[in-house]
Formats: C-alpha cells, sequence, structure tokens
C-alpha cells in the first residue's frame, strides 16, 4: 500500500524506492516517433540517474541524439503508485556502472559478457518527475467516494500528487497537490 504520508513529505525517496523495487518500467524518447518500451532501470540515488543495460543496435540507442530526452514511466508493484520520470537521455558505455549493476539476469543478454562488442548503457538524468500515490485501502477510497458524492462541493482525498524538479546535484524541491 502506498505511503500517503511519505509522498507528502518525502516524495523523492519514496520515488527512488519505487523505482528500486521495480523489474521494469517504460522508457521513450522524445521526437522519436517510436513507442515506449520496457526496459530494467538501475538507480543511482546520488546523482539522480537511471542506467538502463542495452544493446548498440537497439532502435532506442539510434534514437538517443545529443541533448535527447526521454520519460520513464514507474507503476508500483502494488499498482497504488505512478510516476512519470524525465530528463536528459545519453548512450554511455560506462565500465563502472557496468561493474555496479551487472548480474546474472543482465548478463543472460550478452554472449560475451560485459566484453560483448554491443553492449552499452543509457543514462537518464532526471530532471523532473510527477508522481502520483492513491491509497490502498478500499474502505478509505469508498469512504471517500460516499463523502464526495454526498456533497457536491467535496472531492475524494484519495491520494497525492506531487511535482518533483532535480537540481544536477540530484536533490530535489517539490509541489504538492491533493489528488
Amino acid at each position: 500500500m502506498s505511503d500517503l504520508t511519505r509522498a507528502r513529505e518525502n516524495p523523492k525517496e519514496q520515488l527512488f524506492d519505487e523505482i528500486d523495487r521495480i523489474h521494469a518500467g517504460m522508457l521513450g524518447v522524445e521526437g522519436s516517433h517510436m513507442h515506449m518500451q520496457p526496459m530494467s532501470p538501475q538507480l543511482d540515488r546520488q546523482s539522480a540517474t537511471i542506467w538502463f543495460f542495452t544493446r548498440t543496435d537497439t532502435e532506442i540507442v539510434e534514437a538517443v541524439s545529443p541533448g535527447a530526452r526521454a520519460h520513464f514511466c514507474v507503476v508500483g508493484k502494488d499498482h497504488d503508485y505512478h510516476a512519470c520520470v524525465a530528463g536528459r537521455i545519453s548512450v554511455r558505455k560506462d565500465p563502472v556502472k557496468i561493474d555496479e549493476y551487472w548480474s546474472s539476469v543482465v548478463e543472460a543478454w550478452f554472449d560475451h559478457g560485459k566484453d560483448d562488442p554491443k553492449l552499452t548503457m543509457l543514462a537518464l538524468e532526471i530532471e523532473d518527475a510527477e508522481i502520483w500515490a492513491s491509497t490502498g485501502s478500499t474502505l478509505k477510497f469508498g469512504w471517500e467516494i460516499a463523502k464526495a458524492n454526498l456533497n457536491p462541493d467535496e472531492e475524494p482525498d484519495v491520494g497525492v500528487k506531487a511535482h518533483l524538479t532535480f537540481d544536477t546535484g540530484g536533490s530535489a524541491d517539490h509541489l504538492r497537490h491533493m489528488v
């Protein structure tokens, strides 16, 4: 169940925790005219950068040009947390990050392991994000809907929406809005 207090008080850490909990989200390059595709995120919390293993001969790598921007969509495992992260994306074959995030799952995709000539990474430097955290409680949800239906001037309070902006050092400022 999504923690609404955390969404209000510390949305950046909650976002990072949700990214760490998922196996894949949807990544798309702005202006590329290609559909978003599932990619497995590797989060560097210090730099607010999401790393993705990929191959040099993929459509998404070909879509990344200097200065390109991308979006990465996150749906929490409990389906009560959603986020859209945006920022600059670049192709980087960073040996330090390859070593840091390498696993047997990643190795299964590359015949020659870390030395595979087609191995590369994408780095999405987070500039901003929108999050939506909602209650997982059917009782609270039902209560809020009933209250709103009885009072036309009241909207149901079933979650939190927040917009986060990141500086280049990875810290976040945010504005909170109730959903």
